[in-house]
């Protein structure tokens, strides 16, 4: 099945809207839980598992409980990655609940109105019973978190009432376009998770990258190994180091542009494995950074370049539909900042 034509998203990055939180006070939940999972919850992992269970609870408390070992799983320490089974038990230390009428509040008529200004701008590329695939704009983050009140997930779920269930399949950093894909039923969200696990999924990103980038005539394959640390002010970041996880990223480059002795690469690289950061510290490595990297991207060409986002488009989602069984091709255009800069260097 092909996707449908959709406008394209906006070209402009998307501002997080904050919400200040009621000064209530909030109940205390009973000393400790011990939850059982039952076949709705199995295949969550286990800090998305808490964050919906624990509402208002601050994102930052979540995984700090769990990286404590307060949180365990069948009595023993667990990572926030975890994935639940059927029949584990999970024991929560007490949490502060938020009420009710601050759970409201997070449904304003102001929130409800920036939701819905912010779904405009993210096209349906697909949807039926069972999946729901956007076109994430760049800015905008796929969940909330600390400082943001409203990502794509809370956006649709206020948007998009009727639905009672949704969850993120996978996840885009936040300046990364593209292709998104959601499960609007449990039973889809865990066969896509498994496909994903056991490699059966194809997702390709358009990438604009500083230099020329030598690839030859064929693919080049990237197989850095990475390894996930926090900066002193709790930022995550990523390096390549001989002791981190394996990850293997296939570069294709499709175009080189040149104007004076200034050259970028227009790039398409397709995903083998999908650790944090993958894409764009493979490229650093590579000696050629993706424009408008603030992490790991050149900060002086950026500023000389004028690079107003992040130039990593996940253009193409190749799956096999959980219900159906039928081969699905999701597809988003490239968004107009890329045509505008390679525009730019073809004057």
């Amino acid at each position: 099945m092909k996707s449908n034509p959709f406008p394209k998203p906006s070209a402009k990055p998307l501002s997080q809207p904050t919400i200040k939180a009621a000064k209530t006070k909030v109940p205390v939940a009973p000393a400790v839980r011990l939850e059982t999972i039952g076949p709705e919850e199995a295949g969550q992992r286990l800090d998305n598992y808490l964050l919906r269970w624990a509402k208002g609870v601050p994102k930052s408390h979540v995984y700090r409980i769990i990286r404590s070992g307060e949180v365990r799983v069948n009595k023993k320490r667990a990572e926030p990655t975890t994935r639940l089974v059927e029949g584990d038990v999970v024991r929560v230390p007490p949490v502060r609940i938020a009420e009710p009428a601050q759970i409201a509040a997070a449904n304003s008529a102001q929130t409800k109105s920036r939701a819905q200004g912010f779904s405009d701008k993210m096209p349906i590329l697909f949807e039926d019973e069972a999946l729901l695939i956007v076109d994430k704009p760049a800015g905008l983050a796929v969940h909330g978190g600390s400082g943001i009140a409203l990502g794509v997930i809370e956006t649709l779920r206020i948007t998009r009432p009727e639905l009672n269930f949704l969850e993120l399949v996978h996840r885009l950093d936040r300046d990364t376009s593209g292709v998104l894909m959601l499960a609007k039923k449990r039973s889809a969200l865990v066969e896509m998770h498994r496909q994903i696990r056991e490699g059966h999924t194809d997702k390709r990103y358009y990438l604009l990258a500083h230099g020329a980038i030598d690839a030859g005539p064929g693919t080049m394959q990237l197989k850095f190994p990475l390894h996930k640390y926090l900066l002193p002010n709790g930022e995550r970041r990523v390096k390549v180091d001989p002791d981190g996880l394996p990850s293997h990223t296939a570069l294709r480059v499709v175009k080189k542009l040149q104007q004076g002795d200034v050259a970028i690469s227009l790039a398409e690289a397709q995903l083998k494995t999908g650790r944090t950061h993958q894409i764009r510290v493979h490229l650093q490595k590579l000696g050629h950074a993706i424009l408008g990297d603030d992490k790991y991207g050149f900060e002086d060409a950026d500023k000389r370049m004028r690079s107003k986002r992040l130039y990593l488009h996940a253009h193409l989602a190749g799956f096999t539909h959980p219900r159906t069984g039928e081969k699905m091709r999701i597809e988003s255009p490239l968004p107009a900042e890329f045509a505008a800069m390679m525009q730019s260097f073809e004057q």
